[in-house]
């Protein structure tokens, strides 16, 4: 098959060249050639055959027909048949299916820059034209397919126009489709764990870009299920990208901080993730200009509201409290530790407002974690004593599922309320360090199990950071708990 298939291409290639003018001259070799490239998904049954089309040189062979010099529209159907047919031959099943058969397959593509084929290929087709909007979808496909086998190719595949082209037809003007839903997808898949992908897009102005597209759920809902997919695939991809540090600069450009405060203040569906997005902005030291334009654009007066009370309307956009609690106290946390001078004394302030009803708040919020990750942890130590009564190792993957155990019991959100506790009992007001031991004593609290809570918090400090900034800000804790 793959000889035939050879041999059609090479026949039609030569006819081409030879009556470039003339397309009835080579129009039954193309018919030819596109029998036999049909014919060729049936491979796709057989990935342990993979190697064939790699030592046959096939793969070289369709990735020309994709990078066609000829622009006729007899080429064009061929770019489209061979992005049909790797779609096929990639589906992730069948990749796994035989290890060994994809590995060939996927080093062959890469190695004839799959990728930067495909993007130059998608440039050429018009979306408006059913056929070719099919082709940019299972051009998107090919590419998640490999990404899913082989993480480690999105750097690569970013950098090879694919980055560019996406952010290009996210923002392009044409109505909501599968294909811009697709995009995004990928996008948010590019751009997860990867330092370099999140460097590419803040480079292409690819922050201003994501705000451009969400400041549109500012005050509207997205109209359909899949828009709502969309959407949240881009704040996803937005907070992604503030992992980065330069990123934070050009989100505070761009008035990201502007737009999220506003979606707080809508209450329309996107207000979770914009929640989520300026959770991400403001943590780490990184977060410290965040942190104090927030304050100036009178962001305290959006997010105290939402940290009295969890709103009944985010629960039905199905969103955990536990979710909305955690992102509200990590930014008044994030707050507590970047904001210096007047800026801090703002936020101070708020805590005793109202006869200091948000320490109220906080210590109503610290019994009720404390109680869930308590009982978590009794089950867990009865599982553990059943264990060892067997006779089974307690082994890292044990621990491991243990303490996320824990996490989802609400680990994390308890030891956040608890270092907002110390903090603004060392904040020297006087009136918010008695009403925190005041409310402890009276329900039985107790400072030990604080401290305990908050040497957790600070082993756990500053993970991928340097060794360096782990060491200060464990120190800068275990300072606060000294006069707690």
């Amino acid at each position: 098959m793959i000889l035939t298939f050879e041999k059609r291409s090479y026949k039609n290639q030569e006819l081409r060249i030879k009556f470039p003018d003339t397309p009835g001259r080579f129009m039954e070799t193309e018919l030819d050639l596109n029998d036999i490239i049909q014919e060729m998904h049936v491979i796709a049954t057989m990935p342990d055959l993979y190697h064939l089309l790699v030592e046959l040189n096939a793969v070289h062979s369709l990735l020309g027909l994709l990078s066609h010099e000829n622009t006729d529209i007899l080429s064009f159907k061929d770019g489209l048949l061979v992005v049909d047919l790797l779609q096929e031959l990639t589906d992730i099943d069948t990749l796994q299916e035989s290890e060994e058969g994809a590995e060939v397959l996927i080093d062959s593509l890469l190695e004839g820059q799959v990728v930067a084929l495909l993007v130059q290929n998608m440039e050429r087709l018009d979306e408006q034209v059913k056929e070719e909007a099919d082709g940019v979808y299972n051009t998107l496909a090919i590419i998640e397919n490999m990404a899913e086998f082989r993480p480690g190719l999105c750097t690569e595949a970013a950098q090879q126009g694919l980055m560019q082209w996406l952010l290009k037809r996210i923002k392009a003007k044409i109505p909501f489709d599968a294909n811009k839903l697709y995009c995004s997808e990928i996008l948010a898949i590019l751009l997860q764990n990867n330092d370099s992908t999140r460097e590419l897009l803040g480079e292409l102005d690819g922050i201003d870009v994501l705000l451009q597209q969400l400041s549109v759920f500012k005050r509207h809902n997205p109209a359909t299920a899949e828009e709502q997919e969309m959407m949240e695939n881009l704040f996803d991809a937005l907070c992604s990208c503030l992992m980065l540090a330069a990123n934070r600069d050009r989100f505070l450009r761009g008035e990201g901080l502007q737009l999220m405060n506003l979606m707080l203040r809508e209450k329309k569906m996107s207000r979770t993730s914009a929640l989520k997005v300026l959770d991400h902005g403001m943590i780490g030291p990184e977060g410290s200009d965040d942190c104090h334009k927030f304050v100036d654009i009178l962001g305290l007066r959006t997010i105290f509201p939402l940290f009295m009370k969890t709103p009944k309307k985010m629960r039905k956009a199905g969103t955990v409290d536990k979710e909305h609690e955690e992102h509200v106290c990590s930014i008044i946390a994030s707050c507590l530790r970047n904001l210096k001078a007047q800026q801090r004394t703002r936020l101070l302030s708020k805590f005793t407002e109202n006869d200091c009803e948000k320490v109220d708040r906080l210590m109503e919020l610290h019994f009720k974690y404390l109680e869930a990750v308590q009982l978590a942890d009794k089950r867990i130590e009865g599982e553990k004593h059943d264990m060892v009564k067997r006779g089974e190792i307690l082994d890292d993957v044990m621990e491991d599922e243990f303490y996320l155990r824990r996490l989802d019991a609400g680990l994390f959100v308890l030891q956040l309320l608890c270092y907002i506790m110390v903090e603004i009992s060392n904040s020297g007001i006087s009136q918010l360090q008695q009403r925190v031991h005041q409310i402890l004593n009276l329900r039985g609290g107790s400072v030990k199990v604080v401290r305990h809570i908050m040497r957790e918090y600070a082993e756990n400090i500053g993970d991928g950071k340097s060794e360096e900034f782990k060491e200060s800000e464990q120190k800068r804790i275990m300072d606060l708990l000294e006069n707690f």
